[in-house]
């Protein structure tokens, strides 16, 4: 089979879309190296190398108006180059297809990540619902086939949209296989010197909004002052949000207490912005913690799991279907359970080890082989 794929987040984005599109393109070139996968890119990075990968090519517009207007070319010229270059499937990895593909011959597939959006609409602008709603139902009215990453997206889609519920099928992702690989004592303690990471800390990572809800940690940390000295260190950024917790915690006077590492100057180095430090971090966590209030995955509890951290989260949307029996729950404005739990972990071995063993079990349900195989077979179904 000839699979063309769109390539734009592949290139330029560097966690969620972006990651999706690499994890899921390297797996398949790995388990399927007989067929042939292209991906179809305004512009090449240095963020997927796809040198070692004999399978997959990469197509970028050469018409002069096609580079002008690469966003454009994106959305609906695209469709040219995809027919000429003999494109069997087209998929559209990241919620939407190019307008026009359903008037050619070429089978069409599309992931829908979630639908946040829809059920919670008040943290998007006007502008975004309207572009999210159009682009997603417009791909699922005219898609082949569709691939939703988790059991709680699908159900959103049938929910909201109406989508017929046999033409969903869910394919859970995997993440980079780097956070299975335990990371040597030395080389943890480099990354620790590195980035100043306290004696023992638990890790959030996220976006910092409303809706990944880190003020909960915040105030379960306050629930837990004078019994046990606790550090936070946070992998991503925010603007308003981070402002309002870092006035929490020096009101507390716990400021002291959170290390963002988006604000560190390693930061801007490369292997913090690819994520090559990421597991290093993760494994000398003391638990992660994943306070969200609506995920359509949870791809950070899957890296805690595969570097055999244990994993506290909320209970709600997606993410038990990826913690399973592994990780502890609370509602996600429930500080005090959510303390009780931080105590735990740090207080009961026994509950550690179960936790991690479990982890890893769970954790290989998400394996990339898992992944290529349930996304092959909904190719293999329309060819």
């Amino acid at each position: 089979m000839n699979i063309g794929y769109d390539g734009k987040r592949a290139f330029q984005n560097k966690t969620g879309l972006g990651n999706y599109t690499r994890s899921l393109l390297s797996a398949l070139a790995h388990y399927y190296p007989g067929e042939q996968y292209t991906l179809f890119a305004p512009r090449i990075t240095d963020l997927f190398k796809t040198v070692s990968f004999p399978q997959i090519h990469v197509k970028v517009p050469e018409r002069f108006f096609d580079k002008k207007f690469p966003a454009l070319w994106r959305s609906k010229g695209i469709v040219n180059d995809i027919v000429a270059a003999g494109m069997d499937i087209y998929h559209g990895a990241s919620n939407e297809l190019p307008a026009g593909i359903q008037k050619t011959k070429v089978k069409t597939v599309v992931t829908v990540h979630d639908l946040i959006f829809e059920r919670y609409p008040e943290t998007y602008h006007f502008e975004e619902k309207f572009v999210h709603r159009w682009k997603i139902k417009n791909a699922c009215v005219v898609s082949d086939a569709i691939i939703a990453a988790s059991k709680q997206t699908k159900a959103d889609l049938i929910h909201f949209y109406k989508v017929p519920e046999h033409k969903i099928s869910v394919c859970y992702q995997s993440c980079n296989p780097a956070f299975g690989k335990m990371i040597p004592g030395p080389d943890k303690e480099l990354i620790r010197k590195k980035y100043g990471l306290p004696g023992s800390f638990f890790l959030a990572v996220g976006s910092i909004t409303p809706r990944k809800n880190l003020l909960t940690i915040c105030e379960a940390m306050l629930v837990l002052k004078g019994k046990k000295d606790i550090s936070m260190v946070i992998i991503g950024d925010g603007k308003k949000e981070k402002e309002k917790i870092k006035e929490f915690m020096n009101k507390h006077g716990m400021g002291n207490q959170l290390l963002f590492l988006n604000e560190l100057p390693q930061s801007k180095e490369e292997s913090f912005i690819n994520g090559s430090d990421f597991p290093a971090i993760y494994q000398q966590a003391t638990a992660l913690i994943y306070p969200s209030i609506f995920e359509g995955f949870g791809i950070p509890l899957l890296e805690a799991l595969w570097s055999g951290v244990p994993v506290i989260s909320s209970n709600t949307s997606s993410l038990p279907e990826v913690g399973g029996e592994a990780a502890l729950y609370f509602l996600p404005y429930d500080h005090e359970l959510l303390a009780q739990h931080m105590m735990q972990v740090m207080t009961d071995k026994n509950i550690v080890m179960s936790m991690r063993e479990k982890g890893f079990i769970q954790a290989k349900k998400f394996s990339d082989q898992h992944h290529a195989e349930s996304v092959m077979q909904v190719y293999q179904h329309l060819v």
